[in-house]
């Protein structure tokens, strides 16, 4: 080997060494087209796929510019934005240029991903050591992971307000003491079911001697008491019946597809022998009875949940009338008869 020759190797290896730092997706190609030196990161992503020595249309295709087979028309192409792909994965999509080097050192493909960069770091496992310093590809994926954070604690936000509204509005509808439904979810079911033209059952219920347990054993006692009836109707009722405390001791329960009086009546009474068993508190008994009174939506030939709610209370005064824990339907002809009272004074 002669000096010069020795000389000659070393300044390629020093080319080489430097087009690795600034241009780590480069690929040198000799006079006749094949691959003298491969960047590191071209190494790192496809060196299974082509090695130093292979021409470079065995590892690249030509998209754009449409050129021939041959090295000599992509030479014609020089200084011109180059669209190729590799030809072991034609999805990877690469932009390039083409440029002599002189001086024996024959060609310059220099290449990028574009705006690919993303889905090729993911792929390749790319890191910022595998662009060249002054890439902005650097700067665009750390613009885009910032936004992808952004977009994800965006995503989590909304997710807390969606179940803080959903639980606001569950709130909104539910009595706090006992978990039941309260007045308003109770006038929004009765529109909604009125509406639909369903049949449907209202039973007003009453608590017999309840003022008794809060005048003797205080607030806490009531609450108490209040809480176990709710269990009692929740236990005796369908998962699809709608039972709310609308105040104080009084409680409604919407039957939603059950008008059969015989069914009512049925759960009427369990419903307040239930409630009839003393309820311990603290050492001591509360004792309650209930009173309760129905109407059906089949009395009415246009019901209105302000009419059916006045003649279930009616029906609820009759049973109370009786001797408390009673239960009593509301009958339509009372209702008429009521009316002409009312008229005739």
């Amino acid at each position: 080997m002669t000096v010069q020759s020795h000389d000659f190797n070393a300044d390629v290896c020093q080319v080489d060494a430097v087009l690795d730092v600034v241009c780590p997706m480069h690929v040198r190609l000799g006079a006749g087209g094949e691959i003298l030196n491969i960047g590191p990161t071209l190494r790192k992503c496809w060196s299974q796929h082509f090695a130093i020595g292979d021409p470079v249309f065995d590892a690249f295709s030509m998209l754009r510019p449409r050129a021939g087979d041959k090295f000599s028309d992509l030479i014609e192409t020089a200084g011109q934005k180059l669209h190729l792909a590799f030809v072991a994965n034609p999805e990877t999509r690469l932009k390039g240029v083409l440029v002599p080097l002189g001086d024996q050192l024959g060609y310059l493909l220099t290449l990028s991903f574009g705006i690919g960069v993303i889905d090729a770091v993911r792929r390749f496992d790319l890191t910022s050591a595998d662009f060249a310093h002054t890439d902005l590809a650097i700067e665009m994926l750390y613009l885009v992971e910032a936004k992808n954070a952004v977009m994800d604690e965006t995503k989590k936000l909304n997710l807390r307000l969606q179940s803080a509204r959903e639980a606001a509005e569950e709130q909104a509808f539910a009595d706090a003491l006992t978990g039941l439904s309260n007045r308003r979810a109770l006038d929004q079911m009765l529109e909604q079911t009125l509406t639909q033209g369903n049949d449907f059952a209202l039973m007003q219920i009453d608590l017999d001697h309840f003022k008794a347990v809060n005048d003797t054993l205080g607030h806490a006692a009531g609450d108490h008491v209040l809480t176990a009836v709710a269990e009692i109707l929740r236990d005796v009722t369908r998962s699809d019946d709608v039972v709310t405390r609308i105040g104080g001791d009084e409680f409604v329960i919407l039957f939603l597809g059950l008008v059969d009086r015989e069914r009512l009546g049925t759960i009427a009474s369990r419903v307040i022998e239930r409630i009839e068993v003393p309820i311990p508190f603290e050492g001591e008994m509360c004792r309650i009875s209930a009173s309760a009174g129905t109407t059906l939506s089949t009395y009415y030939s246009d019901p209105t949940a302000i009419q059916m709610l006045a003649d279930a209370d009616r029906a609820l005064y009759r049973s109370k009338s009786l001797g408390r824990a009673q239960h009593c339907f509301f009958k339509p002809e009372q209702d008429i008869t009521l009316a002409q009272r009312a008229e005739d004074q």
